[in-house]
């Protein structure tokens, strides 16, 4: 799509939601046939050490829910002030109806609400919060709740070393609202649909129902145990896609904005994996001190959520010391989907991150 601008709305407010149970990698050494120096060499160059996963009763509603109650009462929101929601999820609780309606009828918002999902993954935030601009730039919105989470730890399977010790949940909240005089915000939104089976789980929907065969899980060529229900990455393509197009989105965005590389405060791209986020990086010639990198290796590849995560996790500090910051935001992956938008981050209700139970 063409890249587009919007006067007069801003970021308000962000909280991430994370789950406690916690899984380290250094644990599961089995995985990799009990070489230690393979581990290591991962936990080096991949950033792989730690995630949050969550247990079998646990959705990303609920790690929403409590991100978006933590929001709403920290900020002091009225319920009947919000005029729509988004949910962003490819982990809903149902194939119908959508995220944003349960979570509408437990948050208890009104009915003059709008409630909508958006079925994207790690470009999905970004998308979310292009969508949110857009109601709000139209005149039909004042305020706009974005919730965005993912459970994938749930969609991998335990004996998968490719994408096992990758994935985190995390659920976030984002109050975007109509705000006088804020400034521009920049978006850019691109897919490659060609590449739609490089990062995909098989089965499940109408293409390919679950059924006995879809459950049973088989052996891969580099001894990898998977189902067709269950998540699959082919590691090299999304790492060329990630490393190819990123560093030219970002490009393009800035040039579009009108805005040098030098004048961001900070880069907050999806939480890949260290290795992709230092190679991006690199090729935009980026100070490697404004591209949080740490949220991956705390808790996980956390999809949709993942941005918010480093906001509220590696940020919130140094935004309440700031008078103004500008940051560009930037997801990729499933899809394939990437979508990159410069931002101001100033003057936020609350940024913060919890764990579930908040």
């Amino acid at each position: 799509m063409p890249k587009c601008r919007f006067k007069d709305v801003k970021i308000a407010g962000i909280v991430t939601c994370v789950p406690p149970l916690e899984k380290c990698i250094d644990e599961e050494l089995a995985l990799f046939g009990g070489n230690l120096k393979q581990l290591e060499r991962l936990k080096k160059t991949i950033g792989l050490s730690k995630r949050r996963v969550v247990d079998d009763q646990t959705t990303a509603a609920d790690l929403c829910e409590q991100a978006a109650l933590h929001l709403i009462a920290e900020s002091g929101l009225p319920l009947e002030q919000v005029d729509a929601v988004i949910c962003v999820t490819q982990t809903p609780d149902y194939s119908q109806p959508c995220n944003a309606a349960v979570l509408h009828g437990r948050l208890g918002l009104s009915k003059n609400c709008a409630a909508l999902d958006i079925n994207l993954g790690c470009s999905g935030y970004v998308y979310g919060l292009w969508l949110a601009h857009t109601m709000i730039a139209s005149g039909g919105c004042k305020r706009v709740l974005l919730l965005a989470g993912d459970t994938i730890s749930r969609l991998v399977n335990a004996k998968d070393r490719s994408v096992a010790p990758l994935f985190g949940d995390g659920g976030s909240a984002t109050l975007i609202e109509r705000s006088p005089g804020a400034p521009v915000a920049f978006f850019s939104l691109q897919t490659d649909g060609s590449g739609y089976d490089k990062l995909i789980v098989p089965a499940g929907g109408a293409r390919c129902p679950r059924s006995a065969e879809t459950a049973l899980a088989v052996e891969d060529e580099a001894g990898n145990f998977r189902s067709l229900e269950n998540l699959f990455m082919e590691g090299a393509e999304i790492f060329n896609f990630s490393i190819t197009e990123e560093p030219r989105a970002v490009k393009e965005l800035l040039e579009y904005a009108e805005v040098e590389a030098d004048a961001v405060d900070y880069f907050v791209f999806h939480q890949a994996n260290r290795y992709i986020l230092g190679n991006i990086a690199k090729r935009l010639k980026l100070d490697l001190a404004k591209v949080p990198m740490q949220t991956v290796e705390r808790y996980g590849n956390q999809s949709s959520a993942s941005i918010a995560c480093a906001i509220c996790g590696e940020l919130a500090t140094a935004l309440s010391d700031r008078a103004s910051t500008q940051a560009l935001l930037s997801g990729f992956g499933v899809g394939l989907s990437w979508a990159s938008a410069l931002v101001e981050l100033s003057d936020l209700l609350i940024c913060e991150l919890i764990d579930y139970p908040a």
